[in-house]
Protein backbone atom coordinates (compact mmCIF):
# COMPACT_ATOMS: atom_id res chain seq x y z
CA UNK A 1 0.00 0.00 0.00
CA UNK A 2 1.22 3.72 -0.92
CA UNK A 3 0.98 5.92 2.20
CA UNK A 4 0.34 9.04 0.29
CA UNK A 5 -1.04 9.41 -3.32
CA UNK A 6 -1.03 12.90 -4.95
CA UNK A 7 -1.78 14.06 -8.70
CA UNK A 8 1.19 16.06 -9.52
CA UNK A 9 3.65 16.02 -12.69
CA UNK A 10 6.25 13.65 -13.04
CA UNK A 11 9.11 13.83 -15.32
CA UNK A 12 10.13 10.25 -14.75
CA UNK A 13 7.56 7.69 -14.45
CA UNK A 14 6.35 4.92 -15.62
CA UNK A 15 4.02 5.16 -18.50
CA UNK A 16 0.22 3.42 -18.07
CA UNK A 17 -1.67 3.26 -21.34
CA UNK A 18 -5.13 1.40 -21.61
CA UNK A 19 -6.18 -1.17 -23.86
CA UNK A 20 -9.86 -2.02 -25.73
CA UNK A 21 -11.27 -5.17 -26.60
CA UNK A 22 -11.09 -3.61 -30.17
CA UNK A 23 -7.24 -3.14 -30.50
CA UNK A 24 -7.10 -6.94 -30.14
CA UNK A 25 -8.88 -7.05 -33.51
CA UNK A 26 -7.08 -7.51 -36.65
CA UNK A 27 -6.85 -4.18 -38.57
CA UNK A 28 -8.24 -2.25 -35.91
CA UNK A 29 -7.22 1.37 -35.80
CA UNK A 30 -5.23 2.06 -33.00
CA UNK A 31 -4.96 5.93 -31.93
CA UNK A 32 -1.48 6.11 -29.77
CA UNK A 33 1.54 8.29 -29.25
CA UNK A 34 4.60 7.26 -30.96
CA UNK A 35 6.70 7.00 -28.60
CA UNK A 36 4.43 3.54 -27.04
CA UNK A 37 3.28 2.03 -30.17
CA UNK A 38 5.79 -0.56 -30.33
CA UNK A 39 5.18 -1.36 -26.92
CA UNK A 40 1.77 -1.55 -27.56
CA UNK A 41 1.72 -3.70 -30.51
CA UNK A 42 3.60 -5.73 -28.46
CA UNK A 43 1.19 -5.71 -25.23
CA UNK A 44 -2.00 -6.61 -27.16
CA UNK A 45 -0.33 -9.77 -28.88
CA UNK A 46 0.45 -11.15 -25.69
CA UNK A 47 -0.69 -14.28 -25.33
CA UNK A 48 -4.16 -14.40 -22.99
CA UNK A 49 -4.69 -10.46 -22.60
CA UNK A 50 -7.84 -9.94 -23.41
CA UNK A 51 -8.10 -6.35 -22.30
CA UNK A 52 -10.79 -6.93 -20.09
CA UNK A 53 -11.32 -4.35 -17.21
CA UNK A 54 -9.25 -4.17 -14.68
CA UNK A 55 -6.46 -6.68 -16.80
CA UNK A 56 -3.02 -5.18 -16.36
CA UNK A 57 0.03 -6.31 -18.25
CA UNK A 58 3.50 -5.01 -17.91
CA UNK A 59 5.94 -4.74 -20.89
CA UNK A 60 9.01 -3.41 -22.02
CA UNK A 61 8.41 -0.57 -19.01
CA UNK A 62 5.06 -0.19 -20.08
CA UNK A 63 2.51 -0.83 -18.21
CA UNK A 64 -1.29 -1.66 -19.93
CA UNK A 65 -4.46 -1.80 -18.05
CA UNK A 66 -7.46 -3.28 -20.33
CA UNK A 67 -10.80 -1.26 -20.73
CA UNK A 68 -12.75 -3.35 -21.78
CA UNK A 69 -15.45 -1.99 -25.17
CA UNK A 70 -14.63 1.23 -25.77
CA UNK A 71 -18.36 1.65 -26.36
CA UNK A 72 -19.41 0.53 -22.72
CA UNK A 73 -16.38 2.61 -21.08
CA UNK A 74 -17.89 4.50 -17.90
CA UNK A 75 -17.30 5.62 -14.26
CA UNK A 76 -17.80 2.13 -13.24
CA UNK A 77 -15.35 0.27 -15.66
CA UNK A 78 -12.93 3.23 -14.68
CA UNK A 79 -13.36 2.40 -11.28
CA UNK A 80 -12.36 -1.06 -11.69
CA UNK A 81 -9.92 -0.21 -13.59
CA UNK A 82 -8.39 2.32 -11.05
CA UNK A 83 -7.99 -0.51 -8.25
CA UNK A 84 -6.14 -3.29 -10.13
CA UNK A 85 -3.75 -1.04 -11.73
CA UNK A 86 -3.10 0.17 -7.56
CA UNK A 87 -3.00 -3.38 -6.89
CA UNK A 88 -0.58 -3.64 -9.16
CA UNK A 89 1.85 -1.11 -8.73
CA UNK A 90 1.86 -2.26 -5.22
CA UNK A 91 3.30 -5.38 -6.21
CA UNK A 92 5.34 -4.01 -8.38
CA UNK A 93 6.71 -1.40 -6.20
CA UNK A 94 5.59 1.59 -9.22
CA UNK A 95 5.94 4.83 -7.20
CA UNK A 96 5.35 7.22 -10.02
CA UNK A 97 2.62 6.37 -13.44
CA UNK A 98 2.65 9.27 -16.49
CA UNK A 99 -1.10 7.96 -18.12
CA UNK A 100 -0.64 8.64 -21.78
CA UNK A 101 -4.06 9.71 -22.73
CA UNK A 102 -4.81 8.25 -26.27
CA UNK A 103 -6.54 10.47 -29.24
CA UNK A 104 -9.23 7.85 -29.52
CA UNK A 105 -10.39 9.01 -25.92
CA UNK A 106 -10.69 12.47 -26.22
CA UNK A 107 -14.20 12.64 -27.85
CA UNK A 108 -16.10 10.17 -25.01
CA UNK A 109 -18.55 12.37 -23.86
CA UNK A 110 -17.66 11.04 -19.86
CA UNK A 111 -14.09 11.72 -19.83
CA UNK A 112 -14.33 13.71 -16.90
CA UNK A 113 -16.37 11.55 -14.92
CA UNK A 114 -13.75 8.36 -16.08
CA UNK A 115 -10.90 10.08 -15.03
CA UNK A 116 -12.55 10.81 -11.74
CA UNK A 117 -13.20 7.08 -11.34
CA UNK A 118 -10.17 6.07 -12.25
CA UNK A 119 -8.26 8.00 -9.39
CA UNK A 120 -11.09 7.13 -7.30
CA UNK A 121 -10.56 2.95 -7.58
CA UNK A 122 -7.14 3.69 -7.12
CA UNK A 123 -7.55 5.50 -3.81
CA UNK A 124 -10.28 2.72 -2.33
CA UNK A 125 -8.21 0.31 -3.13
CA UNK A 126 -5.56 1.79 -1.46
CA UNK A 127 -7.31 1.64 1.96
CA UNK A 128 -6.57 -0.76 4.88
CA UNK A 129 -8.00 -0.09 8.43
CA UNK A 130 -4.72 0.70 10.28
CA UNK A 131 -3.44 1.14 13.97
CA UNK A 132 -4.52 -2.62 14.83
CA UNK A 133 -1.13 -5.05 13.38
CA UNK A 134 0.20 -6.39 16.68
CA UNK A 135 3.96 -8.46 17.35
CA UNK A 136 2.28 -11.32 14.82
CA UNK A 137 1.20 -9.19 11.77
CA UNK A 138 2.44 -10.43 8.57
CA UNK A 139 4.45 -8.16 7.15
CA UNK A 140 3.59 -6.02 4.34
CA UNK A 141 5.09 -3.46 2.26
CA UNK A 142 4.21 0.87 2.80
CA UNK A 143 5.45 2.29 -0.35
CA UNK A 144 6.09 5.92 0.96
CA UNK A 145 4.42 7.90 -1.59
CA UNK A 146 2.36 7.31 -5.78
CA UNK A 147 2.57 10.09 -7.89
CA UNK A 148 0.36 10.08 -10.59
CA UNK A 149 0.21 12.43 -13.77
CA UNK A 150 -1.75 12.85 -17.02
CA UNK A 151 -0.91 14.23 -20.47
CA UNK A 152 -4.24 15.73 -20.61
CA UNK A 153 -5.00 19.00 -18.62
CA UNK A 154 -8.79 18.89 -19.12
CA UNK A 155 -8.64 15.08 -16.53
CA UNK A 156 -6.31 16.85 -13.99
CA UNK A 157 -9.28 18.25 -11.93
CA UNK A 158 -11.55 15.30 -12.45
CA UNK A 159 -8.56 13.23 -10.91
CA UNK A 160 -8.01 15.40 -8.01
CA UNK A 161 -11.82 15.22 -7.63
CA UNK A 162 -11.63 11.13 -7.81
CA UNK A 163 -9.41 11.34 -5.03
CA UNK A 164 -10.74 13.34 -2.69
CA UNK A 165 -13.62 11.47 -2.78
CA UNK A 166 -12.21 8.31 -2.20
CA UNK A 167 -10.61 10.09 0.74
CA UNK A 168 -14.07 10.86 1.98
CA UNK A 169 -15.43 7.55 1.51
CA UNK A 170 -12.37 5.61 3.32
CA UNK A 171 -13.53 7.83 6.53
CA UNK A 172 -16.89 6.19 6.23
CA UNK A 173 -15.28 2.76 6.12
CA UNK A 174 -12.42 3.48 8.78
CA UNK A 175 -15.02 4.92 10.91
CA UNK A 176 -17.31 1.52 10.02
CA UNK A 177 -14.45 -0.79 10.59
CA UNK A 178 -12.74 0.02 13.95
CA UNK A 179 -13.41 -2.32 16.42
CA UNK A 180 -16.62 -1.81 19.02
CA UNK A 181 -13.84 -1.83 21.90
CA UNK A 182 -12.72 1.63 20.55
CA UNK A 183 -15.82 2.90 18.24
CA UNK A 184 -18.50 3.73 20.32
CA UNK A 185 -20.57 7.25 20.88
CA UNK A 186 -17.79 9.11 22.57
CA UNK A 187 -15.27 8.38 19.91
CA UNK A 188 -17.54 8.94 17.02
CA UNK A 189 -18.22 12.53 18.30
CA UNK A 190 -14.06 12.48 18.56
CA UNK A 191 -13.79 11.33 14.79
CA UNK A 192 -16.68 13.90 13.52
CA UNK A 193 -15.17 16.82 15.16
CA UNK A 194 -11.30 15.64 12.96
CA UNK A 195 -13.64 15.35 10.01
CA UNK A 196 -14.88 19.01 10.70
CA UNK A 197 -12.02 20.79 11.20
CA UNK A 198 -10.67 18.88 8.14
CA UNK A 199 -13.66 20.21 5.94
CA UNK A 200 -14.20 23.24 7.40
CA UNK A 201 -17.50 22.37 8.77
CA UNK A 202 -19.14 23.39 12.27
CA UNK A 203 -19.11 20.21 14.58
CA UNK A 204 -22.12 20.32 17.90
CA UNK A 205 -22.45 17.47 20.38
CA UNK A 206 -25.87 17.05 22.12
CA UNK A 207 -24.43 14.44 24.79
CA UNK A 208 -26.66 12.44 27.01
CA UNK A 209 -27.83 14.96 29.44
CA UNK A 210 -29.18 17.61 26.76
CA UNK A 211 -30.48 14.43 24.89
CA UNK A 212 -32.66 13.88 27.89
CA UNK A 213 -33.41 17.18 28.52
CA UNK A 214 -34.56 17.59 24.93
CA UNK A 215 -37.16 14.56 25.32
CA UNK A 216 -35.38 12.20 22.77
CA UNK A 217 -36.74 9.06 24.85
CA UNK A 218 -35.51 6.97 21.31
CA UNK A 219 -31.35 7.95 21.28
CA UNK A 220 -31.73 7.61 25.61
CA UNK A 221 -33.64 4.45 25.88
CA UNK A 222 -31.50 2.32 23.19
CA UNK A 223 -28.22 3.82 24.70
CA UNK A 224 -28.77 3.78 28.64
CA UNK A 225 -27.68 0.77 29.03
CA UNK A 226 -24.07 1.37 28.20
CA UNK A 227 -21.57 2.71 29.72
CA UNK A 228 -20.76 4.77 27.34
CA UNK A 229 -23.56 7.11 27.14
CA UNK A 230 -25.21 8.02 23.74
CA UNK A 231 -25.50 10.99 21.73
CA UNK A 232 -26.73 13.49 18.50
CA UNK A 233 -23.66 14.28 16.66
CA UNK A 234 -24.50 17.32 14.29
CA UNK A 235 -22.37 18.84 11.35
CA UNK A 236 -23.47 22.10 8.84
CA UNK A 237 -21.92 23.01 5.84
CA UNK A 238 -22.39 26.41 5.10
CA UNK A 239 -20.98 27.09 1.65
CA UNK A 240 -19.10 30.02 0.78
CA UNK A 241 -21.49 30.83 -2.25
CA UNK A 242 -25.07 29.16 -2.68
CA UNK A 243 -25.70 28.55 -6.21
CA UNK A 244 -28.49 29.94 -7.89
CA UNK A 245 -30.46 26.49 -8.09
CA UNK A 246 -29.48 25.45 -4.63
CA UNK A 247 -31.05 29.08 -2.92
CA UNK A 248 -33.39 28.57 -0.14
CA UNK A 249 -32.70 24.79 -0.14
CA UNK A 250 -31.51 23.09 3.32
CA UNK A 251 -30.43 19.19 2.58
CA UNK A 252 -30.45 17.45 6.11
CA UNK A 253 -28.67 13.31 6.19
CA UNK A 254 -29.79 11.60 9.06
CA UNK A 255 -27.11 8.46 9.73
CA UNK A 256 -28.01 5.04 11.84
CA UNK A 257 -24.97 5.18 14.22
CA UNK A 258 -25.52 2.49 16.81
CA UNK A 259 -22.21 1.51 17.53
CA UNK A 260 -22.35 -1.87 18.22
CA UNK A 261 -25.87 -3.77 18.47
CA UNK A 262 -26.34 -6.81 20.67
CA UNK A 263 -30.21 -6.69 20.14
CA UNK A 264 -30.23 -5.77 24.09
CA UNK A 265 -33.30 -7.80 25.72
CA UNK A 266 -34.44 -9.29 22.34
CA UNK A 267 -30.50 -10.78 21.88
CA UNK A 268 -29.05 -11.97 19.02
CA UNK A 269 -28.29 -15.38 18.97
CA UNK A 270 -26.89 -18.26 16.74
CA UNK A 271 -23.86 -15.79 15.89
CA UNK A 272 -26.03 -12.97 14.83
CA UNK A 273 -24.33 -10.61 16.79
CA UNK A 274 -21.03 -10.62 14.54
CA UNK A 275 -20.28 -8.26 12.66
CA UNK A 276 -22.52 -5.85 14.28
CA UNK A 277 -19.85 -3.02 14.87
CA UNK A 278 -21.06 -2.07 10.82
CA UNK A 279 -24.78 -1.34 12.38
CA UNK A 280 -23.64 2.59 12.13
CA UNK A 281 -22.84 2.29 8.26
CA UNK A 282 -25.69 4.91 7.45
CA UNK A 283 -23.74 7.27 10.33
CA UNK A 284 -20.36 6.27 8.57
CA UNK A 285 -21.59 6.93 5.10
CA UNK A 286 -23.14 10.48 6.49
CA UNK A 287 -20.02 11.52 8.02
CA UNK A 288 -18.21 10.68 4.73
CA UNK A 289 -20.80 12.32 2.41
CA UNK A 290 -20.73 15.51 4.30
CA UNK A 291 -16.87 15.66 4.33
CA UNK A 292 -17.39 14.73 0.39
CA UNK A 293 -19.91 17.19 0.06
CA UNK A 294 -17.31 20.51 1.97
CA UNK A 295 -14.09 19.07 -0.33
CA UNK A 296 -16.05 19.63 -3.02
CA UNK A 297 -17.31 23.30 -2.26
CA UNK A 298 -20.56 22.74 -3.37
CA UNK A 299 -23.27 25.51 -3.14
CA UNK A 300 -25.52 23.86 -1.05
CA UNK A 301 -26.31 24.30 2.62
CA UNK A 302 -26.19 20.70 4.04
CA UNK A 303 -26.06 19.21 7.84
CA UNK A 304 -25.51 15.62 8.79
CA UNK A 305 -26.99 14.38 11.97
CA UNK A 306 -25.68 10.98 13.77
CA UNK A 307 -27.69 10.14 16.67
CA UNK A 308 -25.08 7.55 18.41
CA UNK A 309 -25.52 4.84 20.53
CA UNK A 310 -24.46 1.39 21.80
CA UNK A 311 -27.51 -1.06 22.13
CA UNK A 312 -26.34 -3.44 24.81
CA UNK A 313 -28.00 -5.28 27.88
CA UNK A 314 -28.11 -4.07 31.63
CA UNK A 315 -30.40 -3.56 34.63
CA UNK A 316 -30.67 -0.09 33.14
CA UNK A 317 -31.47 -1.40 29.26
CA UNK A 318 -34.88 -0.72 28.08
CA UNK A 319 -37.25 -3.94 27.31
CA UNK A 320 -40.34 -4.98 25.55
CA UNK A 321 -43.62 -3.63 26.46
CA UNK A 322 -41.58 -0.66 27.57
CA UNK A 323 -43.78 2.78 26.57
CA UNK A 324 -41.28 5.50 25.33
CA UNK A 325 -42.17 8.99 24.32
CA UNK A 326 -39.87 10.16 21.42
CA UNK A 327 -38.76 13.78 20.59
CA UNK A 328 -42.27 14.69 18.60
CA UNK A 329 -44.03 13.30 20.78
CA UNK A 330 -45.24 10.11 19.84
CA UNK A 331 -45.72 7.13 22.29
CA UNK A 332 -43.51 3.75 21.00
CA UNK A 333 -45.04 0.74 22.51
CA UNK A 334 -41.57 -1.45 22.42
CA UNK A 335 -42.07 -4.87 20.93
CA UNK A 336 -38.38 -5.92 20.10
CA UNK A 337 -35.39 -4.06 21.61
CA UNK A 338 -33.07 -5.29 18.43
CA UNK A 339 -35.18 -2.38 16.14
CA UNK A 340 -33.55 -0.12 18.15
CA UNK A 341 -32.02 1.81 14.88
CA UNK A 342 -35.75 3.23 14.11
CA UNK A 343 -35.67 4.32 17.30
CA UNK A 344 -32.86 6.93 17.36
CA UNK A 345 -33.65 8.07 13.81
CA UNK A 346 -36.92 8.89 14.39
CA UNK A 347 -35.66 11.61 17.43
CA UNK A 348 -33.29 12.70 14.44
CA UNK A 349 -35.53 12.89 12.16
CA UNK A 350 -38.10 15.01 14.34
CA UNK A 351 -35.24 17.08 15.63
CA UNK A 352 -34.38 18.30 12.29
CA UNK A 353 -37.83 18.82 11.23
CA UNK A 354 -38.20 20.95 14.39
CA UNK A 355 -34.70 22.78 14.30
CA UNK A 356 -33.59 22.41 11.09
CA UNK A 357 -36.01 23.39 8.71
CA UNK A 358 -34.99 21.18 5.91
CA UNK A 359 -36.42 21.03 2.68
CA UNK A 360 -35.28 17.51 1.81
CA UNK A 361 -34.03 14.99 4.50
CA UNK A 362 -32.54 11.53 3.06
CA UNK A 363 -32.14 9.12 5.71
CA UNK A 364 -29.16 6.11 5.37
CA UNK A 365 -29.62 2.96 8.03
CA UNK A 366 -28.22 -0.70 8.12
CA UNK A 367 -32.06 -1.12 9.65
CA UNK A 368 -33.65 -4.39 8.49
CA UNK A 369 -32.62 -8.11 7.56
CA UNK A 370 -35.67 -7.87 5.50
CA UNK A 371 -34.23 -5.70 2.75
CA UNK A 372 -31.79 -8.20 2.19
CA UNK A 373 -34.03 -10.91 1.58
CA UNK A 374 -36.06 -8.97 -0.92
CA UNK A 375 -33.05 -7.48 -2.67
CA UNK A 376 -29.94 -9.05 -1.73
CA UNK A 377 -26.34 -7.70 -1.80
CA UNK A 378 -27.66 -5.99 -5.40
CA UNK A 379 -29.44 -3.07 -4.37
CA UNK A 380 -30.17 -0.58 -1.64
CA UNK A 381 -34.24 -0.37 -0.56
CA UNK A 382 -35.36 3.25 -1.56
CA UNK A 383 -38.32 4.46 0.32
CA UNK A 384 -39.92 8.10 -0.07
CA UNK A 385 -43.04 10.43 0.92
CA UNK A 386 -42.43 12.24 -2.61
CA UNK A 387 -41.86 11.43 -5.99
CA UNK A 388 -39.72 14.33 -6.31
CA UNK A 389 -36.90 13.46 -3.92
CA UNK A 390 -36.80 10.21 -4.90
CA UNK A 391 -36.42 10.88 -8.15
CA UNK A 392 -33.55 12.87 -7.35
CA UNK A 393 -31.83 9.98 -5.04
CA UNK A 394 -32.30 7.72 -8.25
CA UNK A 395 -30.71 9.93 -10.02
CA UNK A 396 -27.61 10.23 -8.43
CA UNK A 397 -27.60 6.23 -7.87
CA UNK A 398 -27.44 5.41 -11.46
CA UNK A 399 -24.61 8.81 -11.60
CA UNK A 400 -22.75 6.95 -8.35
CA UNK A 401 -23.03 3.13 -9.51
CA UNK A 402 -24.73 2.77 -6.33
CA UNK A 403 -28.01 0.88 -7.22
CA UNK A 404 -31.41 1.49 -5.01
CA UNK A 405 -34.72 0.28 -5.74
CA UNK A 406 -37.64 1.88 -4.91
CA UNK A 407 -40.00 -0.13 -2.56
CA UNK A 408 -43.88 0.89 -1.46
CA UNK A 409 -45.00 3.07 1.42
CA UNK A 410 -48.69 3.22 1.86
CA UNK A 411 -50.87 4.30 4.29
CA UNK A 412 -51.90 1.05 4.96
CA UNK A 413 -48.12 0.23 6.21
CA UNK A 414 -48.25 3.42 8.45
CA UNK A 415 -51.39 1.53 10.38
CA UNK A 416 -49.74 -1.75 10.33
CA UNK A 417 -47.51 -0.27 12.87
CA UNK A 418 -50.02 1.44 14.93
CA UNK A 419 -50.47 -0.31 18.76
CA UNK A 420 -53.30 -0.58 21.03
CA UNK A 421 -51.36 0.58 24.32
CA UNK A 422 -49.21 3.34 22.58
CA UNK A 423 -49.62 5.28 19.38
CA UNK A 424 -47.30 3.38 17.38
CA UNK A 425 -45.01 -0.56 17.81
CA UNK A 426 -41.69 -0.19 17.09
CA UNK A 427 -41.86 -3.30 15.26
CA UNK A 428 -45.61 -5.09 14.66
CA UNK A 429 -44.62 -9.00 15.78
CA UNK A 430 -45.84 -10.33 12.19
CA UNK A 431 -43.35 -10.19 9.74
CA UNK A 432 -45.15 -9.30 6.92
CA UNK A 433 -44.06 -6.62 5.15
CA UNK A 434 -40.70 -6.70 7.21
CA UNK A 435 -38.32 -3.82 5.42
CA UNK A 436 -41.16 -1.58 4.84
CA UNK A 437 -41.97 -1.32 8.60
CA UNK A 438 -39.02 0.27 9.15
CA UNK A 439 -39.92 3.29 6.67
CA UNK A 440 -43.59 3.31 8.34
CA UNK A 441 -42.40 3.56 11.38
CA UNK A 442 -40.06 6.25 10.18
CA UNK A 443 -42.60 8.57 8.53
CA UNK A 444 -44.19 9.19 12.00
CA UNK A 445 -40.95 11.86 12.30
CA UNK A 446 -41.22 13.45 9.26
CA UNK A 447 -43.82 16.09 8.67
CA UNK A 448 -45.95 16.03 6.18
CA UNK A 449 -44.31 18.59 4.09
CA UNK A 450 -41.15 17.71 4.48
CA UNK A 451 -39.84 15.64 1.35
CA UNK A 452 -38.12 12.90 2.93
CA UNK A 453 -36.36 9.57 1.34
CA UNK A 454 -35.34 6.27 3.23
CA UNK A 455 -32.00 4.26 1.95
CA UNK A 456 -32.03 0.64 3.95
CA UNK A 457 -28.13 -0.25 2.86
CA UNK A 458 -28.34 -3.05 5.27
CA UNK A 459 -27.14 -5.56 2.08
CA UNK A 460 -25.08 -2.67 0.81
CA UNK A 461 -22.98 -1.61 3.65
CA UNK A 462 -20.67 -4.94 4.55
CA UNK A 463 -20.17 -6.95 1.30
CA UNK A 464 -18.20 -10.70 1.50
CA UNK A 465 -16.30 -8.96 -1.49
CA UNK A 466 -15.93 -6.46 -4.35
CA UNK A 467 -13.80 -5.90 -7.37
CA UNK A 468 -12.91 -1.98 -6.01
CA UNK A 469 -13.22 -2.28 -1.84
CA UNK A 470 -12.63 -5.71 -1.44
CA UNK A 471 -14.37 -7.37 1.66
CA UNK A 472 -15.42 -4.87 4.92
CA UNK A 473 -16.96 -2.35 4.97
CA UNK A 474 -17.84 -0.90 1.70
CA UNK A 475 -18.77 3.02 1.64
CA UNK A 476 -21.89 2.89 -0.12
CA UNK A 477 -23.46 5.96 -0.18
CA UNK A 478 -21.14 8.80 0.20
CA UNK A 479 -20.63 8.55 -3.63
CA UNK A 480 -24.62 8.98 -4.05
CA UNK A 481 -25.31 11.29 -1.20
CA UNK A 482 -22.36 13.70 -2.78
CA UNK A 483 -24.00 13.14 -5.95
CA UNK A 484 -27.73 14.03 -4.97
CA UNK A 485 -26.12 17.62 -3.05
CA UNK A 486 -24.43 18.14 -6.44
CA UNK A 487 -27.61 17.48 -8.54
CA UNK A 488 -29.44 19.61 -6.10
CA UNK A 489 -27.15 22.77 -7.14
CA UNK A 490 -27.48 22.59 -10.97
CA UNK A 491 -31.19 21.47 -11.06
Amino acid sequence: MFKKISIATVRSATPLLAAFTEDLKPKAKIDVPKTCRKQFLSAIKTPGFKAEVGEVLFEDGFVFVGMGARAKLDPAAARKAGAAVLKALDRAGIDAIHCTGRGDCDDLKALGAIGSAFAEGIGLANWRLAGFDGTAAQKTTQHPRLRIDWNRKALKAGLVAGLDLAESTNIARTVAATPPNVCNPRWIAKEARKVARDAGLKCTVLDHKKVKELGMGGIDNVGKASDVPPCLIRLDYTPSRVSKAAKGEHLVLVGKTITYDTGGYSLKLSGGMRGMKYDMCGGAAVLGAIHAIAKAKLGIKVTALLPAAENMVSDEAYRPDDIITMYNGVTVEVTNTDAEGRLVLGDALAYACDKLKPTAIVDVATLTGGVVVALGHFSAGLFANDDRICGAVECASQGANEKVWRLPLWQEHRDFMRSPFADILNSNPKRSAHPIQGAAFLSYFVDEDVPWAHLDIAGMASPDSDPVTGSGPSGFGVRLLQGLARGMTTS
